[in-house]
């Protein structure tokens, strides 16, 4: 899902999970430590790997070890970055701006 530049994607968080089968552990940054979030993940069967906020009342274990292998996802998110297009938004379209980050993703693949 893609969600417009002032939304945050909390609002989508959900739905996107929801897409993909139940796993083991789901890795996030703090935007997305939230009470409700972490419940819906338990009764999945997931545990949730995410840090929690400075300002949160209640602070909630997690896996630093696991937490670490975040890097990989933002890596691959910095190297979309790279791409001015994708970076800047060029493609108003949503179908145009998913064939261009599929057009990337194939190039950094193939030149990895």
């Amino acid at each position: 899902m893609i969600t417009p530049g002032n939304v945050h994607d909390m609002r989508v968080a959900k739905a996107c999970i929801a897409a993909m089968p139940p796993s083991a552990e789901l890795v996030g940054d703090k935007g997305y430590c939230s009470h409700d979030l972490r419940e819906w993940l338990a009764t999945r069967g997931t545990q949730a790997v995410i840090p929690n906020k400075r300002n949160h009342r209640t602070h909630h274990p997690f896996d630093p070890a696991i937490y670490k292998q975040r890097n990989v996802v933002e890596r691959m998110f910095c190297r979309f970055k790279d791409w001015r297009r994708v970076a800047t938004r060029f493609d108003h379209n949503i179908k145009n701006f998913m064939a261009t980050i599929a057009i990337a993703a194939i190039v950094i693949w193939w030149l990895k």
